[in-house]
């Protein structure tokens, strides 16, 4: 069985979002590969996506990839991998 990675922050996907979500970091950043690499061919969705990210990202509504919540810590604590 897989372990799931440590939980990502909100703070820290905030700011990729606001100064790097251009180049779809924020989304490589939460687990969203496939939507990161377009994000970055397409330069943020010609400013729709980066805008889009950000107000997803800052109301709390954006999940990782593993559809949990961001959490408000700047360096989350690993989970046990015990499910």
């Amino acid at each position: 069985m897989k372990k799931m990675p440590a939980p990502r922050s909100w703070y820290i996907a905030l700011m990729l979002a606001f100064f790097l979500g251009w180049f779809g970091l924020d989304r490589f950043y939460i687990g969203r590969y496939k939507a990161g690499w377009l994000k970055l061919v397409t330069l943020g969705g010609l400013g729709v996506w980066w805008l889009l990210d950000i107000i997803l990202i800052a109301s709390e509504y954006r999940k990782d990839r593993w559809y949990r919540p961001l959490v408000h810590e700047w360096f989350p604590k690993k989970q046990s991998g015990v499910a």
